[in-house]
């Protein structure tokens, strides 16, 4: 085993310069939105919370340079120093990228900006490869048999079936000493058959012109998609859900204690709002739980609902978490729904939310905080059936919010058994439509405004609960403990202690 060196600085080189023309687009694709940010946001995230990465480099397609300076200022990417004009072809803008890293020697991480899947582990370990390596490339088996086509007068044929066991699939970061890859690329400039054959990546070029280099692979991921066709949007966005709906799994209470502890937490709303009322208090925040009902705050008011901040804030010294925690409790259909229930569903379900919504954002500016949106049926109902309207004395829900108690368990989705499902929704809605547009409304406002807070340095999440299954257990004495896992009181504490934003999870 080779010996260590020492840690030399490391810089993530983001190449963002490509145009887009595969996935048919008129944008970069790196500025497409998907889960709610663009896929260079999603990128510089994964690298901007490496604690292996020291600095950023953007590396940006001509002519979008400031589109690109706006993404980095308004997702507050703290580590990206320079945002540098791409070149006419992937090698040109690659030694761009490399000569604005300066003349000292340092660890390089290429990255293609379109895989904003990568995992931290990918990343910690290819920094610890380079401690040993000077090249390392990352990369997984392949699961389909290669073939090497031959050209035939009408149709390509197939000349070679290469071993696959042997075969792996490349992807990024690629990762050098700054001084390796540099020698790579003045050969390859050198050369004038570079032109005519240019590598296809970052290895390519070390391969060819330093042969005596090893490579050394770091094993990929699956999920570690590179953007490219139109489908991989599509996959690329159930994936992003996919990892939001792991936030509700079960997780160490060590880790949420360390993320809550000292923090101040408001919450707006009935039942399900003490829920996570009771687990935040137990996790070691300052909760501050404002019901509805007669006494409580209306949460249509915007003058009750400014107040109760104002309050919480002159209390606590500041505010880090807002959370809407809307109930809904006509669960029937349209049809059947009188005056009272479609205006009670709609004020629940959007007036409530834009309620809190604007007045949280002055406190939430101040400590680049997080606003967390939940909905639900108030209560309990079978699965699929409809409950009578029950009016509740306030749009937002008649329960008593309870006092913050202490917390045990762990923070996670849905109900036993249940599936952290699509934010657009799944199952039968058939009976629930007024519900179903009301959970639609919040979702949507989330993403909005996770994009449009950004620039602020507030985070905007949402937790729905996507049927008529009860999802928190009354609160009769029973503790959180008692109650079934992934109830969404649970998974609303796990936004709460995870980093992100834009982030949609719906328990069923």
């Amino acid at each position: 085993m080779a010996a260590q060196e020492p840690r030399l600085r490391t810089v993530g080189v983001v190449l963002a310069g490509g145009v887009g023309q595969r996935v048919g687009l008129g944008t970069p694709k790196q500025l497409i939105e998907i889960a709610g940010r663009t896929i260079l946001e999603h990128t510089l995230s994964v690298f901007e919370s490496a604690p292996e990465i020291d600095e950023i480099v953007v590396l940006m397609a001509p002519g979008h340079v400031a589109e690109a300076e706006r993404v980095v200022r308004r997702g507050g990417f703290r580590k990206v120093t320079k945002v540098v004009a791409g070149g006419a072809s992937r090698p040109e803008s690659t030694w761009r990228a490399l000569q604005a890293l300066g003349q000292g020697d340092c660890d390089v991480l290429l990255h293609d900006a379109v895989r904003p899947l990568v995992e931290p582990r990918i990343i910690s370990e290819c920094v610890e490869a380079l401690r040993t390596h000077r090249a390392v490339g990352v990369a997984i088996p392949s699961s389909d048999t290669m073939v090497v086509a031959v050209p035939g007068p009408d149709r390509e044929t197939i000349g070679a079936a290469p071993d696959r066991s042997l075969l792996r699939r490349s992807q990024t970061p690629q990762c050098f000493r700054l001084s390796v890859i540099r020698e790579a690329y003045e050969r390859a400039f050198a050369d004038p058959e570079f032109e005519k054959r240019p590598a296809t990546d970052d290895c390519g070029v070390v391969l060819r012109y330093l042969p005596e280099v090893p490579i050394c692979i770091v094993p990929g991921s699956e999920h570690n998609l590179k953007v490219t066709h139109p489908v991989d949007l599509h996959i690329a966005e159930r994936l992003f859900q996919l990892a939001a709906d792991a936030v509700a799994e079960p997780q160490d209470p060590a880790a949420y204690r360390e993320a809550l502890t000292g923090s101040t937490v408001v919450v707006f709303g009935g039942e399900h709002g003490a829920g996570v009322a009771e687990l935040a208090a137990g996790y070691g925040a300052a909760v501050h739980a404002f019901a509805g009902g007669p006494g409580g705050v209306r949460v249509t008011d915007p003058l009750a609902v400014a107040e109760a901040l104002d309050r919480a804030a002159k209390e606590s010294g500041r505010i880090d978490h807002v959370v809407y925690a809307a109930e809904v409790s006509y669960l029937g259909g349209l049809s059947e729904a009188d005056d009272a229930a479609v205006a009670e569903t709609v004020a629940a379900g959007h007036l409530g939310a834009v309620t809190v919504a604007r007045a949280a954002l002055r406190h939430l500016r101040e400590s680049g905080g997080h606003l967390l949106l939940t909905i639900s049926p108030a209560g309990y109902a079978r699965p699929g059936a409809a409950r009578p309207h029950v009016p509740s004395g306030d749009l937002s829900g008649s329960r008593s919010g309870g006092q913050a108690g202490p917390a045990s368990g762990d923070p996670s989705g849905s109900r036993s058994g249940g599936q952290a499902g699509p934010a657009s929704g799944s199952g039968d809605q058939a009976g629930s439509s007024l519900y179903a547009s009301a959970r639609a409304a919040v979702a949507a406002l989330a993403r909005a405004l996770a994009d449009e807070w950004a620039e602020y340095g507030v985070r905007v999440d949402c937790v729905t609960a996507g049927d008529t299954t009860p999802v928190r257990p009354p609160l009769s004495g029973r503790s959180p403990a008692d109650a079934p896992p992934r109830t969404l009181a649970q998974a609303a504490i796990g936004l709460l202690a995870s980093p992100g934003t834009g982030r949609v999870i719906e328990t069923h």
